[in-house]
């Protein structure tokens, strides 16, 4: 089973800082101030990486497609219609999904239970649906549980609930 760690070489780490000329690192140049290139740290003073280019573009069509399930069926459904409805958009425009896709969870090498994904789409973006009041920290949790569990690199938590969906878009990444 694939991990969630990033691939990320020495090569890498150098073509993405500068060396100013204290030696401390920098995507600016300017001595003594550390600014990762891709991504921001994070509260506990992590750099993450951002996914890849293709993956955001990939999400923002998949957002394009949520928009329109959104505006033509509105709020109030349960979340199995939302995906019903997403499977119809996401043919329609052609981009590659999957629904409920079963994710092995292991623990110890020892496989120890299976969730499954509400979408997954190309093979690399998990996508959980909801139909909640608002997104909490446990939903972001337990979709950074699933790109953890997968081995992938970027997640949408999309909540149809709201009057205007691009208040219920959460984007989860994968710090490692």
């Amino acid at each position: 089973m694939a991990t969630c760690s990033g691939s990320q070489t020495a090569e890498d780490e150098e073509r993405i800082t500068a060396k100013t000329p204290r030696g401390r690192e920098s995507a600016t140049g300017r001595s003594g101030f550390t600014q990762p290139l891709f991504g921001a740290a994070d509260k506990y003073g992590m750099s993450r990486l951002e996914p890849p280019r293709y993956l955001d573009d990939l999400a923002s069509s998949v957002i394009g497609a949520a928009i329109e399930v959104h505006r033509l069926l509105g709020p109030g459904f349960l979340e199995c219609i939302y995906e019903a409805g997403m499977a119809k958009e996401l043919t329609l425009r052609g981009i590659p999904h999957a629904q409920q896709v079963p994710l092995a969870i292991v623990y110890k090498d020892e496989l120890i239970g299976e969730h499954r994904l509400d979408l997954l789409i190309a093979g690399e973006l998990v996508v959980e649906l909801k139909a909640v009041d608002r997104i909490s920290s446990a939903h972001v949790a337990q979709t950074l549980s699933y790109l953890r569990a997968g081995g992938f690199r970027l997640g949408l938590v999309l909540n149809f609930h709201g009057a205007v969906l691009r208040d219920g878009i959460r984007r989860v990444i994968c710090p490692y």
